[in-house]
């Protein structure tokens, strides 16, 4: 695939990150008003965060779609997916109990893990082997432009109250049908359509977790990988849902306040995935690369932690932790877990480590809200820190030499002639 083709499907491709961000957030900025309006209790409130794209609901999407896109096609996920989340979408819009609210928030995460793990193998197969971190980048910014989108609208529809939040669902809704409009025309990935012809020649069927498991090198990777992105995820996965409760409940500030500082964040995340990650992502030391990227998101939270929530605290962590975002850990998992894997099995380990990254999330979506209203915010904060910590030496110590590689280059590097 040329250039300018691989860039055009990136771009139709990435709406899918737009799309899972987006609904992270449209459900975070209207938490307290669904709260308020159905009376929802704290284990509730978990509940949602839990059971939505930000955590198990994606989950248990993305070891189904890891699966599928690896034995059907990366062109199958996209045929149907969208369809899926347009009905969680639509099923939040029209909410009217807890029940219809949970499950419109489990059918939508549902729908997003699907398509995740199938959209950035299909953007790393696409991708020239000197702009696969420029192509990862774009997805970044698709993915930090969710939620500056979603709480600039919440801002603006604050408003209305719940029926703003009710809003916000429905241009997602409008948001997907664009990009299963455009998906769905994708072409197959080559590389895929190459691997299938290879195991129809050799006459065997791949099991992708068997393969996965029982090769050494893809266990370390995976141990790698995940050390890497779930213990970052576990604060972002928090963040991304329950920042504007905490802005409001600990930091005191009014839920307009809160969804504009989440919009600025993300603005900054944005910025930083385009102009950072994917400029140069591609041209850089990647290991010193991640390594100021993770020391930022220490830094940022530290200064909420231990300085406070006053407007110069909370405005540099906002900043910090923005232009940490956009060039941290989700960027270079993303990479990585394509660069890492041979294609047989590529989009299953990542359904894999998916399904661990936003499972674990959705354990500490239950156990944060407890821990906040429990122990009180600097401990809940500190062990923010201590996570990031992980991700930070674990990326740092280990970061692979790909940059500059082809695919196969790299996957005959690490699992032999035969495993391409």
């Amino acid at each position: 695939m040329d250039n300018k083709n691989s860039t055009a499907s990136t771009w139709a491709v990435s709406l899918t990150n737009f799309l899972d961000s987006g609904s992270i957030v449209a459900g975070a900025s209207g938490l307290t008003l669904w709260q308020k309006s159905f009376g929802l209790n704290n284990f509730e409130v978990g509940l949602l965060g839990a059971l939505s794209a930000n955590a198990f609901g994606s989950a248990l999407g993305a070891i189904i779609g890891g699966r599928l896109s690896d034995k059907f096609g990366r062109k199958m996920i996209y045929t149907y997916d969208m369809l899926i989340y347009m009905l969680g979408t639509l099923i939040v819009v029209f909410s009217l109990n807890f029940a219809m609210l949970l499950l419109g928030f489990l059918v939508t995460g549902i729908a997003v893990g699907a398509g995740v793990p199938a959209s950035w193998t299909y953007i790393g197969e696409t991708s020239g082997d000197t702009s696969r971190a420029h192509n990862i980048g774009i997805s970044q910014f698709a993915w930090s432009m969710g939620p500056v989108i979603i709480f600039v609208a919440g801002t603006l529809l604050a408003p209305l109250g719940l029926a703003g939040s009710r809003i916000l669902f429905a241009f997602l809704t409008i948001v997907a049908f664009i990009a299963w409009s455009l998906q769905r025309r994708l072409p197959e990935s080559q590389d895929w359509i190459d691997q299938k012809q290879r195991e129809k020649e050799a006459a065997v069927e791949v099991h992708p977790y068997r393969d996965l498991f029982s090769n050494l090198i893809s266990v370390k990777s995976i141990l790698f990988l995940c050390g890497v992105y779930v213990f970052w995820n576990l604060v972002a996965g928090a963040m991304g849902f329950f920042m504007p409760f905490v802005y409001e409940t600990v930091g005191g500030l009014n839920n307009t306040q809160a969804n504009m500082l989440q919009a600025v964040l993300w603005i900054f995340t944005a910025l930083a995935g385009y102009f950072g990650f994917a400029l140069f992502g591609d041209r850089i030391n990647h290991r010193l690369f991640f390594f100021v990227g993770a020391a930022m998101a220490v830094i940022s939270w530290v200064i909420l932690t231990y300085i406070g929530f006053g407007w110069v605290a909370l405005w540099c962590f906002v900043i910090i932790w923005g232009i940490s975002a956009g060039i941290g850990a989700q960027a270079w998992y993303a990479l990585w877990a394509v660069e890492l894997f041979p294609t047989k099995f590529r989009a299953g380990s990542q359904g894999f480590m998916f399904f661990v990254v936003r499972g674990t999330a959705g354990i500490w979506s239950i156990v944060f809200p407890m821990i906040l209203s429990g122990l009180g915010f600097k401990t809940a904060g500190t062990a923010m820190i201590a996570l990031l910590l992980v991700s930070l030496l674990v990326g740092s110590i280990w970061t692979p030499n790909t940059r500059h590689k082809t695919l196969s280059q790299i996957t005959k590097e690490r699992y032999g002639e035969d495993q391409d």
